[in-house]
This record gives C-alpha cells, sequence and structure tokens, in this order.
C-alpha cells in the first residue's frame, strides 16, 4: 500500500512539473502579446509575427517579455505570432528542450460613436469613441497630424476655428497602430438643416477639384432624390459617400479655366462659412505663350525641360496654372529688330495679344486677344489634338520716312516694299505696333473730314484695319510715299492685294 501511495506521487509530481513547464503567449494591454515563461524560468529562442494572406512579416522585438512592433501596424488586423521558447536545463529532460507556442488574433481597434455633432456657439469639438484610445491623428482631409495621449481615453477634445467645418481623424488603442481615416462634421446648433463644404467656400480649386457637401441630415432628407446644379454647366456627376455626404466629381476639362464655381443648394439648406462659391484661377501668360508657341502663332519655338506635359485635359490645365519649365527660341534668324524688342516672355503684351486673336479668329471666337475661359478651352483642345497653324508667321513694318513704304516680313523673309500714303498732320497715322482686328476684301470707310464734313466711299478693297479707323488698304491715288490720307496706309489697289493675303486678324502692324 505504501508503494502504491509513493508511485501515484510521484506520478502526480511529474504532471506538475509537466505543466508548470509550460510556457504561455497571449495579448498585451501596451504590446502586442506578451509571454509568460514556464516555472524556473527559460529563454525567449525566436520571435516570428507575419500578417495577411502572403504571410508578410511584421518586424518586432522583445523587451523583457512583450512583444512590440518596430513600425506601425493597421488596427483590426489579423497576425500570426509564433514563439519559440528554450526551457531551463533541469526540465529540459522531462518536457523536451523548446517550446512552440502560436496566437493568432486581431490588433485592436476603435469606432467613433458620431461622425456629424451639433454643436453649442463656442462649444469644443469632443470625439466620443467605444472603446479607450491611445493615438489620435486629425486634421483637414489629407493632412491629418498624429497625436499621443498621456493615457488612454474614450472621448477627445480638439480646438475648433469656425462654427462648422470637416476634419478626418484617424484614432487607435495602441501607440504602435494607425487606422484608416473617417470623416467628422460638426454644425451649429439651431440650424434646420446646414451643410459644410470641402473645399472651404471661396477658395480656390482647380478645374477638377471634386467638391464634397456633407449635411447635419441624412441626403435624402436634406435634398430628396434631386442634386444640386453646378454653374457652369460641368460635365461630372454626384456621387454618393455615405448617408450624410455627397461629392461632385468633375470630367474631362472640368469647370474650365478663369471660371467662377457656384452649387445650387436649396433655400431650407444653409452653407456654413460663406457661399457655394468657389473660384478656377485663370492660365498663366507663361503657358498662353507657350502653347501660342508650340501651335505656331509666334515667331518662337518653345522646348520643354524634361518630359513636358501629359496629353491629358487634367495634366494640361495644371500646367495652364503652374507653367512647366522651357526655353523659348527664335524660329527665324533675321528677326526684325521692332519684333524682336517686343518679345518679353511671361509678360503680357502686343504680340501676345496679336497671337491670341490669331488663334481666336482660327477658331471662331470673337477676336478680342482676352485669353479668357472659352479661349483657355480652345487652346487646350488645340494642344492636345495638334491643331497646329500653317499659315506662319507676319510682320508687317509702315515707314513714316521720305517716301513712305510699307515692308511685309513672313516667315523668316522680306517678301516685298511698296510705297504708300499716311495719314496728313491734321489727321495722323498713329505710331507703335497694333494688331489687325478686322480683315475684309471690300468694305465702305466713312468718317469726317479734317473741315467737319462727312465723306463715305464704298467699294473700298483689301481692307486690314488694325488701330480705330485706321487700316491698310487699296485707294486710287495719283501718286504714292507722302502723306495723302486720313490716317489709313493706302496703297495701290494692285499692291494691297498682294499685302491682304498676309495680314489676316493677329497681324501684328508696326508704324513708326
Amino acid at each position: 500500500m505504501t508503494l502504491v501511495v509513493l508511485v501515484v506521487a510521484a506520478l502526480g509530481a511529474g504532471a506538475l512539473v509537466l505543466v508548470s513547464a509550460r510556457a504561455s503567449l497571449t495579448g498585451d494591454p501596451t504590446a502586442l502579446a506578451k509571454v509568460g515563461l514556464p516555472l524556473g524560468g527559460g529563454t525567449i529562442e525566436s520571435v516570428t509575427v507575419v500578417t495577411g494572406p502572403h504571410s508578410k512579416r511584421i518586424p518586432v522585438y522583445v523587451s523583457g517579455t512583450q512583444i512590440w512592433p518596430r513600425g506601425l501596424v493597421l488596427a483590426h488586423r489579423q497576425v500570426t505570432i509564433d514563439v519559440v521558447i528554450k526551457r531551463p536545463g533541469w526540465i529540459a529532460w522531462l518536457a523536451g528542450k523548446t517550446e512552440r507556442l502560436r496566437l493568432t488574433m486581431y490588433t485592436p481597434s476603435t469606432r467613433l460613436r458620431s461622425h456629424y455633432l451639433t454643436l453649442a456657439p463656442g462649444a469644443p469639438l469632443k470625439l466620443s469613441f467605444f472603446s479607450p484610445v491611445r493615438v489620435v491623428a486629425y486634421g483637414p482631409p489629407g493632412q491629418l497630424r498624429r497625436h499621443l495621449l498621456g493615457a488612454p481615453e474614450s472621448e477627445v477634445t480638439l480646438d475648433r476655428a469656425a462654427p462648422a467645418g470637416t476634419i478626418e481623424v484617424a484614432a487607435a488603442p495602441r501607440t504602435w497602430e494607425v487606422s484608416p481615416a473617417a470623416l467628422v462634421s460638426w454644425f451649429p446648433a439651431g440650424a434646420a438643416t446646414a451643410a459644410v463644404a470641402s473645399p472651404a467656400p471661396g477658395s480656390s480649386i482647380l478645374p477638377g477639384t471634386p467638391i464634397t457637401l456633407t449635411f447635419s441630415k441624412p441626403v435624402a432628407r436634406a435634398l430628396g432624390s434631386s442634386r444640386p446644379p453646378v454653374s457652369p454647366i460641368t460635365p461630372g456627376t454626384w456621387h454618393p459617400v455615405n448617408a450624410h455626404t455627397i461629392v461632385f466629381r468633375p470630367m474631362g476639362y472640368g469647370y474650365g479655366l478663369g471660371q467662377t464655381v457656384t452649387v445650387g443648394l436649396p433655400s431650407g439648406v444653409r452653407l456654413v462659412g460663406g457661399l457655394p462659391r468657389w473660384t478656377v484661377p485663370n492660365g498663366s501668360t507663361a503657358r498662353l505663350q507657350q502653347l501660342l508657341a508650340l501651335l505656331g502663332y509666334l515667331p518662337l519655338d518653345f522646348h520643354y525641360k524634361g518630359r513636358g506635359v501629359a496629353r491629358t485635359a487634367q495634366a494640361e490645365e495644371a500646367a495652364a496654372i503652374r507653367p512647366p519649365s522651357g526655353t523659348f527660341v527664335w524660329r527665324y534668324g533675321n528677326v526684325p529688330a521692332a519684333l524682336h524688342s517686343m518679345w518679353a516672355p511671361g509678360v503680357s503684351g502686343t504680340m501676345t495679344r496679336g497671337a491670341v486673336m490669331a488663334f481666336e479668329n482660327d477658331n471662331g471666337i470673337t477676336p478680342d486677344g482676352v485669353a479668357g475661359p472659352t479661349v483657355w478651352k480652345a487652346l487646350l483642345a488645340a494642344i492636345l489634338a495638334g491643331h497646329r497653324s500653317t499659315f506662319g508667321y507676319t510682320f508687317v513694318m509702315v515707314s513714316e520716312g521720305s517716301p513712305e513704304s510699307l515692308a511685309l516680313w513672313h516667315n523668316g523673309q522680306s517678301l516685298f516694299s511698296v510705297p504708300v500714303n499716311t495719314g496728313i498732320p491734321s489727321a495722323p497715322t498713329a505710331t507703335g505696333t497694333y494688331p489687325v482686328y478686322e480683315h475684309i476684301s471690300s468694305g465702305t470707310m466713312s468718317g469726317t473730314n479734317p473741315d467737319g464734313s462727312h465723306y463715305s466711299d464704298p467699294g473700298i478693297p483689301w481692307i486690314s484695319y488694325f488701330n480705330g479707323g485706321d487700316a491698310l488698304h487699296g485707294f486710287y491715288r495719283a501718286q504714292y510715299g507722302f502723306p495723302q490720307s486720313l490716317g489709313c496706309v493706302e496703297m495701290t489697289v494692285s499692291d494691297a492685294a498682294r499685302v491682304w493675303p498676309y495680314t489676316p486678324v493677329g497681324t501684328l502692324v508696326n508704324v513708326a
């Protein structure tokens, strides 16, 4: 009987030794996991942590018995932890030299209790979470700043600079975690239906910038089945983001350059922070000149520094606002001095205005020389389609010397010079450089003589108006080469017929 008792006692002691020789692997309130070493000690020989369907390894380190990630890990991410424990020698003979442990778990996560808050005047912005967090990142969309809390908190108070707004928030229970951002919007108390917009009302946007509207009530209650109209009429669609938020995504050329964009909200909806209005900058003078050169409307070529601009509407619009680097090079070797002196990269002037007028005239746009939204859209369409001007470049030089003459320079060649008549002293031809603004083969010219009487001359041939009533045209005179006109540049009908095809709208006429 005594022997039996001794055997039973020995077996019980062995079982106790085996149980106490086992290590444990569990989650940890601060670290990723922790190891419970066996009775009598032991050492952690290796730790491997993987995540995802392809077992991507997560770098970790061991501090005491805690396992910590070396970098940031996504919250609510499944991880598998494998640990090898080396047992002390005195128990290794019974339980084995090593023990392998495995733990599969999800990294901790939390959620906001509410994404839409109504706040009293002056009240702080309080974010409430379903479980305590140790790290909160927040800020304007795409500009989150990470903040570590001194202790776990279920409610975090933030300052707010506006009575309404939208921010992104990403919070996690552990300092080594990162979580996806969620939108939080707040509205002033008392408003029947309030809305906030991103980008902020009144700000400058790009032609393709999406506009997001978030309402204090569900969209179905705030707008019904309709969606706000966007002006100017823009290709694009309103998309639902969630029950409270919709976003307008422009397509193609979007709103266009130099536009004021408005969104029409119902009378029962108040946009907090300003009117639902945004501005798109006009294209820069530097890019305007680059495009005009690339399309053949300037006597210069433009060469990009680097790869240039992608052939998409969005890339071209972005380049219009922020022009790429490059170099202008004169296309011809014998550029007239008067024309050469007018060129100033990045500075609008008569040469650029004339080139814009030429482009407008070729594209069915009233030639006023102003690069507004319609002109920019046509320019970008032309550059994308490769529609380059085939006319070339003309510069007309009128000399009021004795004898008076007109010299025509086209595509690097001085084609001809003809005698002309300019204005008499009481009705002189203004000196300077002017772009042709009207180009007709025949017309009636009328006005007032120096003595106050009126004239009306029908059938004047080959007219190119360049400054008010001053024009290049044909006119029958007994002789040419000295002042005889009332401000126009007259020449023989046959000479005018030679000049006229080279002086379409936009051609520069220099009188000196």
